[in-house]
């Protein structure tokens, strides 16, 4: 009976009930959407479709109905997992990573060396838009703030950490003449 059971990664009808963000390239969240993925794939038993095992290339002997059916449950999970990750990223990544009869393990390492292999470049982006974030550019304080440690977080994201006494400086800096007498 156990050979009936549902997989539980085909329960999921809609993946951004776990997954909320859409990966894309200009907001720099590709740590927090690979973190959240993975989680997904862990919770759902397919792990091992973006993170291949080294030990499940070792196989023992099995007659070939077993084999055929195991393989067939196996490219229907990993067009599962291909379909999550297409469904949660943007319509630029997806063009630039998107190859015929690939495999969630390929699709994740396009999609993971898009983001990992340009870490410098990525890093100078980040840079400049956190040195020239302004107030006037937000409707109140509290969005500033919060897009200020959004940069700061992203900078870290590409190893490169702004340090507090930098994000005050920053935080001051952008300020209006509205805030001159705590400035």
């Amino acid at each position: 009976m156990a050979e009936n059971r549902i997989h539980p990664a085909f329960t999921i009808s809609n993946i951004k009930n776990h997954i909320p963000i859409t990966l894309e390239l200009e907001k720099s969240q590709y740590t927090t959407w690979a973190e959240l993925f993975k989680i997904t794939c862990r919770a759902y038993d397919v792990i091992d479709h973006i993170i291949p095992l080294q030990a499940a290339t070792d196989s023992t002997t099995s007659d070939s109905t077993d084999t055929t059916t195991q393989t067939a449950a196996w490219s229907r999970l990993d067009a599962v997992v291909l379909n999550w990750m297409y469904g949660t990223i943007s319509l630029e990544i997806l063009n630039n990573i998107f190859e015929v009869d690939s495999t969630a393990a390929k699709t994740w390492s396009r999609i993971q060396n898009l983001f990992q292999d340009n870490k410098s470049s990525r890093a100078l982006y980040l840079n400049r838009m956190f040195t020239n974030i302004k107030l006037d550019n937000f409707p109140n304080v509290s969005a500033y703030c919060q897009e200020i440690k959004s940069l700061a977080d992203q900078l870290v994201n590409v190893d490169d950490k702004v340090s507090d006494p930098k994000m005050v400086l920053q935080l001051i800096a952008g300020l209006n003449d509205n805030f001159d007498s705590i400035v």
